[in-house]
């Protein structure tokens, strides 16, 4: 992509409503646009970005057998109210709308009743399960604490997947599988050193659930750390009964701030059962599905990175999800400077290493500002200078050192840089 036709316009500073970092710095790099508290828009970079971490996560969900659809985001009252989920006493995020007649509809801010009512179109029998589902899907919540930038919204992208089992047995193991899945995709996000199974209520379903807590300072939650077992219990279920259970010492853990990035709960039928989910089994004895449910917020992890890759200059994204690899500057309006950085443009291009090429007539330190801004992983200079030293500047976001490389060597280099 040629910057001269990219929609964005980097900031100097940050909205002055804008309290988050993650948020400030997304904004002023043109990645996403605020449209109220808790709510923003995903402006061409910042939308490749989600669709760079949506991918690592899609594919460890189809590797453990996940299949992908998309569910409607409007909801019948009647589905929620056969879990006793409709009423705002009981569940207090709804946002919902009056339609005619009298009527309501709500806007999902989960997803457990409608994928297992549509469920039970597709098993009657032992032999339909187990079934994975999962999908992206934007969720609604009218969360009162949107001051946290992408962490905390009313309006997010999550991926929520659901697993419909004969029985416990079955469940388990597939819990089991999630886990490790999900290990798999915060170690290629690069927070995987920081980010603990997290023991936390059960609610009525288990005496626990669990989450995934990435250790930050500007975590809500409060998480104590076994980093020797590399295990976390959430503050709120931190009792001597609790810590007797997981076999956790008291003295061992250190208290740290987090931010969830992703939870797994068993349910059982508290679903299945009310909304009709039943199957025959070997012996022709109709029992209940077993059920869990499985989310990682998407633009969540998108704000916490922001927060966590960045430093005075701008963003610091890892190239795995950055929105381009290579920020390529011409500098000078010299012919030759041109013709080298079109030609540059066209290696990288062909051998899929994508760019941004910043072909405007501007100053070099606003180039250079705005890459360092956007914070794509790798800087690429074609100037006077450059090819009287025999070749183009290149420098990775997170040094300060450049060095000088042969046009016919520049993609070779970058290939090799990537794989470090």
């Amino acid at each position: 992509m040629r910057r001269s036709q990219l929609f964005i316009k980097t900031r100097r500073e940050a909205p002055a409503d804008e309290e988050a970092k993650n948020a400030q710095l997304l904004i002023r790099a043109g990645f996403v646009h605020k449209e109220m508290a808790g709510v923003y828009s995903y402006l061409p970079l910042g939308l490749r970005v989600i669709d760079n971490i949506k991918q690592i996560v899609r594919e460890e969900m189809d590797a453990i057998g996940g299949e992908e659809m998309l569910l409607s985001t409007l909801q019948h009252p009647q589905i929620w109210q056969s879990t006793d989920r409709w009423d705002d006493a009981k569940v207090d995020v709804w946002f919902k709308s009056a339609l005619g007649e009298g009527s309501e509809v709500g806007f999902g801010w989960s997803h457990e009743e409608p994928m297992t009512r549509l469920m039970t179109q597709f098993v009657s029998s032992y032999k339909d399960l187990p079934i994975y589902a999962y999908q992206f899907q934007t969720k609604l919540r009218r969360e009162l604490r949107s001051k946290s930038g992408l962490l905390r919204g009313r309006e997010f992208i999550m991926k929520d997947l659901y697993s419909f089992s004969r029985d416990r047995e079955q469940h388990d193991e597939f819990y089991a599988t999630v886990e490790r899945a999900y290990h798999r995709v915060y170690d290629r996000l690069g927070i995987g050193g920081i980010t603990y199974k997290t023991f936390a209520s059960g609610g009525p379903f288990a005496k626990f659930s669990h989450e995934f807590q990435t250790i930050s300072d500007i975590g809500e939650d409060i998480v104590f750390l076994d980093q020797g077992k590399k295990l976390a219990i959430n503050q709120e279920v931190l009792t001597d009964e609790a810590l007797s259970d997981l076999g956790l010492d008291r003295q061992s853990l250190v208290e740290k701030k987090a931010v969830e990035v992703g939870n797994i709960f068993t349910f059982g039928s508290r679903y299945s059962e009310p909304l009709g989910l039943f199957y025959t089994d070997e012996k022709g004895v109709q029992q209940p599905v077993f059920a869990g449910s499985y989310g990682i917020g998407v633009s969540r992890l998108m704000g916490l990175l922001a927060e966590l890759f960045a430093d005075e200059r701008g963003l610091v994204w890892p190239s795995v999800i950055a929105p381009y690899k290579v920020y390529l500057a011409s500098l000078g309006d010299e012919a030759e400077v041109k013709a080298a950085a079109d030609e540059a443009y066209e290696q990288l291009q062909a051998a899929g290493l994508s760019t941004l090429y910043d072909d405007r007539d501007e100053r070099p330190g606003q180039k250079f500002a705005d890459a360092d801004l956007m914070g794509l992983p790798y800087r690429v200079v074609v100037s006077q200078n450059s090819l009287q030293a025999g070749g183009l500047e290149l420098k990775k976001r997170t040094q300060t050192d450049t060095r000088t490389v042969p046009q016919d060597q520049l993609v070779q280099a970058l290939k090799n840089s990537l794989q470090e």
